[in-house]
Protein backbone atom coordinates (compact mmCIF):
# COMPACT_ATOMS: atom_id res chain seq x y z
CA UNK A 1 0.00 0.00 0.00
CA UNK A 2 1.03 3.60 -0.54
CA UNK A 3 1.74 6.07 2.25
CA UNK A 4 -1.71 7.65 2.05
CA UNK A 5 -3.36 4.25 2.37
CA UNK A 6 -1.19 3.43 5.41
CA UNK A 7 -2.12 6.75 6.98
CA UNK A 8 -5.80 6.12 6.37
CA UNK A 9 -5.64 2.52 7.66
CA UNK A 10 -4.10 3.71 10.92
CA UNK A 11 -6.04 6.96 11.28
CA UNK A 12 -2.81 8.90 10.92
CA UNK A 13 -1.56 11.54 8.55
CA UNK A 14 1.09 11.19 5.88
CA UNK A 15 3.24 13.61 7.90
CA UNK A 16 2.94 11.34 10.95
CA UNK A 17 4.10 8.33 8.95
CA UNK A 18 7.10 10.23 7.60
CA UNK A 19 7.91 11.61 11.07
CA UNK A 20 7.95 8.15 12.68
CA UNK A 21 10.13 6.87 9.85
CA UNK A 22 12.54 9.78 10.42
CA UNK A 23 12.56 9.06 14.17
CA UNK A 24 13.42 5.42 13.48
CA UNK A 25 10.24 4.09 15.09
CA UNK A 26 8.78 2.90 11.80
CA UNK A 27 11.06 0.92 9.47
CA UNK A 28 11.84 2.26 6.02
CA UNK A 29 9.42 0.82 3.46
CA UNK A 30 10.34 -0.87 0.24
CA UNK A 31 10.26 1.26 -2.88
CA UNK A 32 8.39 0.54 -6.08
CA UNK A 33 10.00 0.84 -9.51
CA UNK A 34 8.57 4.37 -9.64
CA UNK A 35 10.33 5.09 -6.29
CA UNK A 36 7.08 5.26 -4.33
CA UNK A 37 7.09 4.01 -0.76
CA UNK A 38 5.33 0.66 -0.46
CA UNK A 39 4.07 -0.42 2.95
CA UNK A 40 2.96 -3.83 4.17
CA UNK A 41 0.87 -5.27 6.98
CA UNK A 42 3.87 -5.07 9.36
CA UNK A 43 3.87 -1.26 8.94
CA UNK A 44 0.16 -1.08 9.76
CA UNK A 45 0.68 -3.16 12.91
CA UNK A 46 3.71 -1.20 14.04
CA UNK A 47 2.16 2.21 13.38
CA UNK A 48 -0.98 1.22 15.32
CA UNK A 49 1.26 0.11 18.18
CA UNK A 50 3.15 3.42 18.12
CA UNK A 51 -0.07 5.46 18.02
CA UNK A 52 -1.53 3.47 20.92
CA UNK A 53 1.60 4.18 22.94
CA UNK A 54 1.36 7.89 22.13
CA UNK A 55 -2.29 7.91 23.25
CA UNK A 56 -0.94 6.64 26.58
CA UNK A 57 1.46 9.61 26.60
CA UNK A 58 4.60 7.53 26.18
CA UNK A 59 7.84 9.10 25.04
CA UNK A 60 9.63 8.00 21.90
CA UNK A 61 12.29 6.37 24.05
CA UNK A 62 9.66 4.39 25.93
CA UNK A 63 8.14 3.34 22.60
CA UNK A 64 11.58 2.31 21.30
CA UNK A 65 12.07 0.12 24.36
CA UNK A 66 8.68 -1.54 23.84
CA UNK A 67 9.36 -2.03 20.13
CA UNK A 68 12.70 -3.67 20.95
CA UNK A 69 10.87 -6.07 23.26
CA UNK A 70 8.35 -6.83 20.50
CA UNK A 71 11.20 -7.48 18.08
CA UNK A 72 12.64 -10.09 20.47
CA UNK A 73 9.59 -12.24 21.22
CA UNK A 74 11.48 -14.96 23.12
CA UNK A 75 13.04 -12.55 25.64
CA UNK A 76 11.23 -12.05 28.97
CA UNK A 77 8.98 -9.05 29.44
CA UNK A 78 10.39 -7.83 32.76
CA UNK A 79 11.65 -4.64 31.13
CA UNK A 80 8.16 -4.01 29.73
CA UNK A 81 6.60 -4.34 33.19
CA UNK A 82 9.24 -2.02 34.64
CA UNK A 83 8.66 0.55 31.91
CA UNK A 84 4.90 0.54 32.48
CA UNK A 85 5.36 0.79 36.26
CA UNK A 86 7.64 3.80 35.77
CA UNK A 87 5.15 5.35 33.37
CA UNK A 88 2.37 4.90 35.95
CA UNK A 89 4.54 6.81 38.44
CA UNK A 90 4.97 9.62 35.88
CA UNK A 91 1.20 9.75 35.46
CA UNK A 92 0.69 9.91 39.24
CA UNK A 93 3.15 12.81 39.45
CA UNK A 94 1.36 14.61 36.64
CA UNK A 95 -2.03 14.08 38.29
CA UNK A 96 -0.70 15.62 41.51
CA UNK A 97 0.74 18.54 39.53
CA UNK A 98 -2.61 19.08 37.82
CA UNK A 99 -4.47 18.96 41.14
CA UNK A 100 -2.09 21.62 42.46
CA UNK A 101 -2.66 23.69 39.34
CA UNK A 102 -6.41 23.34 39.76
CA UNK A 103 -6.20 24.56 43.37
CA UNK A 104 -4.11 27.57 42.28
CA UNK A 105 -6.60 28.45 39.55
CA UNK A 106 -9.56 28.13 41.92
CA UNK A 107 -7.84 30.43 44.42
CA UNK A 108 -7.03 32.85 41.61
CA UNK A 109 -10.62 32.82 40.37
CA UNK A 110 -11.82 33.76 43.87
CA UNK A 111 -9.79 36.99 43.66
CA UNK A 112 -12.32 38.53 41.29
CA UNK A 113 -16.06 38.38 41.85
CA UNK A 114 -18.46 39.75 39.28
CA UNK A 115 -17.84 42.17 36.45
CA UNK A 116 -15.30 44.89 37.28
CA UNK A 117 -13.07 47.20 35.29
CA UNK A 118 -9.84 45.45 34.32
CA UNK A 119 -7.83 47.93 36.40
CA UNK A 120 -9.47 46.60 39.58
CA UNK A 121 -9.61 42.93 38.55
CA UNK A 122 -8.22 40.80 41.38
CA UNK A 123 -7.12 38.07 38.98
CA UNK A 124 -5.04 40.44 36.85
CA UNK A 125 -3.60 42.11 39.95
CA UNK A 126 -2.67 38.75 41.51
CA UNK A 127 -1.04 37.52 38.29
CA UNK A 128 1.01 40.72 38.18
CA UNK A 129 2.18 40.60 41.79
CA UNK A 130 2.29 36.99 42.99
CA UNK A 131 5.51 35.08 43.37
CA UNK A 132 5.53 32.05 41.11
CA UNK A 133 5.48 28.81 43.08
CA UNK A 134 7.83 26.51 41.21
CA UNK A 135 8.63 26.33 37.55
CA UNK A 136 6.51 25.74 34.48
CA UNK A 137 5.48 22.09 34.12
CA UNK A 138 7.97 19.76 32.48
CA UNK A 139 6.47 16.29 32.15
CA UNK A 140 8.60 13.28 31.38
CA UNK A 141 7.27 13.56 27.81
CA UNK A 142 9.07 16.85 27.34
Amino acid sequence: MKIGELAQATRSTVQTVRYYEKEGLLPEPQRTEGNYRFYGAEHVERLRFIRNCRVLDMTHQEIRTLLQAMDQPTVGCGSVNTLIETHIQHVEIRINELLGLQAQLIALRQRCVGEQPAETCGILHELSTMEAEGTPHRSHVG
